[in-house]
C-alpha cells in the first residue's frame, strides 16, 4: 500500500502543510501545500480557459514538487494539493 488517507483540518489556500509519520519505526515528515489558482476577469472563464491555465501553472511548478490533488472548482479558482518529493 503506497497511500493512507488522513482526515485533516480544513486549510487555508496557500499553506503549507507537514505530517510526521514512522514507518517501519523510521521517522519522516511528509510537506504539503495547498495552492489557489485564480481566473480573474468579470466573468466566469470557459472550460477550455480553465484547463489552458491549469495545464501551464502544473507544468511550470516548482519540480521538486508534485501534483497530488485537483480540488473542486469554483467561479473564481480552483485549489490544488501538491506534495514535496522525497530525495531518499
Amino acid at each position: 500500500m503506497r497511500e493512507v488517507v488522513l482526515s485533516i483540518p480544513t486549510l487555508e489556500a496557500e499553506q503549507n502543510l507537514e505530517i510526521e509519520v514512522r514507518i517501519n519505526g523510521k521517522k519522516r515528515t511528509l510537506k504539503y501545500r495547498v495552492e489557489l489558482i485564480h481566473f480573474e476577469g468579470p466573468e466566469e472563464p470557459s472550460s477550455e480557459k480553465k484547463v489552458m491555465v491549469l495545464k501551464h501553472v502544473i507544468q511550470e511548478y516548482d519540480k521538486d514538487w508534485e501534483l497530488i490533488q485537483i480540488g473542486a472548482p469554483t467561479k473564481d479558482n480552483i485549489p490544488l494539493m501538491f506534495r514535496k518529493k522525497n530525495r531518499e
